[in-house]
């Protein structure tokens, strides 16, 4: 039996401690057996562990130690409510042994931020939660963070996204070791599909370029969003701003990053967003109310800047057909 040791440490979020107990908690083979034996282990076998995120005087008792890290065929590394900069006295280093032994290793969450400190990450890509993955980043400038997906397998070490996304990956390892009938069947137990579309940037909120409060194009940019809906060109909103083309690009870019255009466009995604999570509408008349000029140009748009395609994110919101 495959052996899956849940690591617990002070301020572990409970959520990220149970997704993983859950998902292999599920699994079984063709013959009915379990293939895994989950356990959950601290510091010391016994030892209380505080419980993060807002769960008050909830504490737990792992029934086993960092040894347990040793004996495990799969390590998963929950989030903890304040990642600290060193990890605990003995963490790193059973990490590193187990992972000098072959043994597979998860994060969950910003659990990506107990396995970077372990050092194991450098060099190779990792998520987190899109929320915290620029502090991850910044952290540990030696892990390349995208912050664009659910999970990234890099053979030994698998990182997740938002603790929702560990069942993702955790669900891609039933498969590995099992094959997808095992992990299909492990995904309808959970009700969860075994595979979602698109990524996590379906789920980030996709901000509009900011100007400095009191920037001279604080007044354009409010016209803008509430004219998103038009036909307009660039001659068009240089008009209205009382400038050049190529003066209002450099204006745009000097207080926003980015360009009138790609401004536009993102102000009439983010509208997109907006209907396709309140209302029922058919993507097709979506599309003309927030200004493209057709579904193909809207869908194309919308796919490069969330991550997903408009009947995806509205099954992601609403759990309907687009």
């Amino acid at each position: 039996m495959h052996t899956v040791a849940v690591l617990a440490l002070d301020g572990v979020i409970p959520f990220d401690l149970s997704l993983p107990i859950d998902t292999f908690g599920w699994a079984r083979l063709p013959d009915g057996r379990r293939p895994y034996d989950v356990k959950v282990c601290g510091l010391r076998a016994g030892a209380d562990v505080q419980v993060g995120m807002g769960a008050g005087p909830f504490t737990m008792r792992p029934p086993h130690g960092l040894e347990l890290l040793a004996e495990a065929d799969t390590i998963v590394l929950p989030g903890v409510e304040d990642p600290p900069a060193v990890l605990p006295a003995g963490v790193g280093e059973a990490l590193r042994e187990a992972a000098a032994n072959g043994t597979r290793i998860a994060s969950v969450c910003v659990g990506a931020f107990l396995f970077a400190a372990t050092g194991l990450l450098d060099g190779l890509r990792a998520t987190t939660h899109w929320f915290a993955a620029a502090d991850l980043a910044a952290r540990f400038p030696q892990v390349d963070v995208d912050p664009d997906v659910l999970y990234v397998d890099n053979g030994q070490f698998l990182t997740s996204a938002g603790a929702a996304a560990a069942m993702d990956m955790c669900l891609h390892m039933v498969r590995r070791d099992h094959g997808s009938a095992v992990a299909a069947h492990t995904a309808r137990m959970c009700v969860m599909p075994l595979e979602r579309e698109g990524g996590q940037a379906q789920f980030i909120v996709h901000d509009l370029p900011p100007a400095p409060s009191g920037a001279t194009l604080e007044p354009l940019l409010e016209w803008l969003e509430a004219e998103c809906a038009r036909e307009l060109t660039l001659d068009q909103i240089a008009a209205r701003a009382g400038t050049s083309a190529r003066t209002l690009n450099r204006r745009f870019r000097e207080q926003t990053g980015t360009t009138p255009l790609r401004w536009l466009h993102r102000a009439r995604v983010r509208r997109a967003q907006y209907l396709l999570e309140t209302t029922s509408y058919p993507v097709e008349r979506i599309a003309a109310q927030v200004g493209f000029g057709s579904p193909t140009a809207f869908r194309e748009r919308f796919r490069r800047v969330v991550g997903t395609s408009p009947q995806g994110y509205r099954r992601a919101f609403r759990g309907e057909e687009g």
